[in-house]
């Protein structure tokens, strides 16, 4: 086991970039997240890799284009209004099929809202969260730890299907410190970019990179090959964690990034007054775990309850796992307020009708 070392959860992601081997940063700065640039500004000049802050959100997603178009590994990352100022180009980024990671450190909103943890980007993240059809695979971590491996993951992710990744944490666990381990990883056979436009290379004519399609049928071609990615995508790539759910409980509980581990300590305080609960926690937002509901319907007596630092945007795709096969509940908090766990436990008091 290698050695631990206390790192805050901006910063770790940072260090996790540089050894999933990124070669260019491209950012603006924007709180909660401004520790990830400020980490890469003093670490990547120093390994002779790019470092750059653009004038404006709008310039680092393009310059994000121009570098994952030459086949390197490359990223930006930002807060909730600086993802919707990046949004048209990660529609580009996802329509010309190039690798990148987007971070998204979320803050409260609607419109500059505050700088406090909030989970209300979730429609923005997993509905495509910009024009046309497209998806994105969307990382959700729960701890520093986590946020360390699911970076590297999503570069593997992104150069395995070319496309943009995004990692989506909430503010508190951008900011807030904890042991991680850097571990030793194998390398992943991962596809050549034979795609990549960087330079001839022995081919007759240079590759282009582009998302334009002026020929009615052969844009619905691209989107249809699109979407048989995606479909590859969500076969492969869904990933969730099961918490007490492989026997009968009371509920079960649907929660991500530190909400859910919020509601892990709710399923404890609820075992000491006699309540079972379980816990599904998404660790991809898309795909979204689906398979998990098809596990666990049975085992719950009074359904599912999403717990959200929003005003309910999960709670649509857990609707439409369960289709309508038991009771869907909502507990959430906004605005950058931060869920407690008695509050919880109160409405699942409420829902499960206090002590079984």
């Amino acid at each position: 086991m290698g050695q631990k070392v206390l790192m805050k959860g901006n910063e770790a992601i940072g260090e996790a970039a540089i050894r999933a081997n990124c070669q260019g940063f491209f950012g603006y700065p924007i709180t909660p997240q401004t520790e990830i640039s400020a980490y890469l500004s003093r670490k990547m000049p120093k390994i002779e890799r790019v470092f750059l802050q653009a004038e404006s959100e709008i310039a680092a997603i393009n310059m994000v284009y121009g570098a994952a178009g030459t086949g390197v590994r490359c990223m930006t990352s930002s807060s909730s209004p600086g993802i919707s100022l990046k949004a048209e180009g990660i529609s580009y980024i996802a329509g010309a099929e190039l690798p990148c990671v987007i971070v998204n450190i979320v803050r409260g909103g609607p419109g500059l809202g505050s700088i406090q943890p909030a989970q209300s980007d979730y429609f923005q993240a997993t509905k495509g969260g910009s024009h046309g059809d497209f998806n994105m695979p969307v990382y959700a971590p729960a701890s520093v730890q986590e946020m360390v491996d699911l970076v590297q993951d999503a570069f593997d992710t992104a150069d395995m299907y070319r496309t943009p990744v995004m990692v989506m944490g909430d503010g508190m666990l951008g900011q807030m410190m904890e042991p991680v381990e850097f571990k030793e990883r194998a390398p992943k056979s991962l596809p050549e970019k034979t795609w990549a436009a960087d330079g001839l290379k022995g081919r007759a004519k240079h590759n282009i990179i582009n998302s334009l399609y002026l020929q009615s049928e052969k844009l619905e071609q691209h989107n249809l090959k699109l979407q048989e990615k995606y479909a590859e995508i969500k076969k492969n790539e869904t990933r969730y964690e099961l918490y007490k759910c492989d026997e009968e409980v009371d509920l079960i509980m649907v929660a991500y990034g530190t909400t859910s581990r919020i509601c892990k300590n709710v399923v404890k305080m609820a075992e000491a007054e006699g309540i079972k609960l379980g816990l599904i926690r998404p660790i991809t937002l898309w795909p979204f775990p689906t398979e998990a509901f098809e596990k666990t319907i049975g085992n719950t007596k009074h359904g599912y309850m999403s717990v959200e630092m929003s005003c309910g945007q999960m709670i649509e795709d857990v609707r439409l796992s369960v289709e309508g096969r038991q009771p869907v509940h909502f507990y959430g908090r906004t605005g950058g307020m931060v869920p407690h766990p008695e509050d919880i436990l109160n409405k699942v008091k409420e829902v499960v009708g206090g002590r079984k």
